[in-house]
């Protein structure tokens, strides 16, 4: 061990800044808040969204529209996709809301709307939360049952 090498032992000093502890610590006077204004003052809180006296984003940006939130979302499943399912072998005879979960069409907190574009050549038992009326007659009209959850 020499000079050249000596150190403070590892926790015995802080890096912190001693603030408002006289001139000769460099952090004296108004101890590192500036000037004037609120912001030096002790006490201080600022609004969230406060802009020093600006008018804030959340005034300034023009509101319109409604959001209902009763509103009940639908997860559109249209025939087609319900035919490819049949033909890859996925789904023989009954479609319900597990098997499209575990074909990653839907999840499994989502309600289900059968929609009626493309063509169902299958005899199809199909669970569901809604059915458009196409799509319900075209299940029909292969002689499958569409059943409302």
């Amino acid at each position: 061990m020499s000079l050249s090498n000596l150190k403070p032992a590892s926790g015995s000093t802080k890096s912190r800044k001693r603030i408002a502890r006289g001139e000769g610590s460099g952090h004296g006077g108004t101890s590192t808040r500036g000037h004037k204004g609120a912001k030096s003052r002790s006490g201080y809180k600022s609004k969230i969204g406060f802009e020093g006296g600006q008018m804030p984003l959340q005034r300034r940006v023009p509101k319109f529209g409604f959001r209902n939130i009763n509103r009940v979302e639908y997860h559109g499943i249209n025939l087609d996709t319900l035919q490819t399912l049949v033909d890859e072998g996925k789904a023989t005879d009954k479609i319900d809301v597990a098997t499209l979960v575990n074909n990653g069409l839907a999840d499994k907190s989502d309600r289900i709307k059968i929609l009626g574009r493309g063509e169902l050549k299958a005899k199809l038992t199909i669970e569901a939360h809604g059915y458009s009326k196409t799509a319900q007659a075209a299940i029909e009209a292969q002689g499958g049952v569409a059943t409302t959850l």
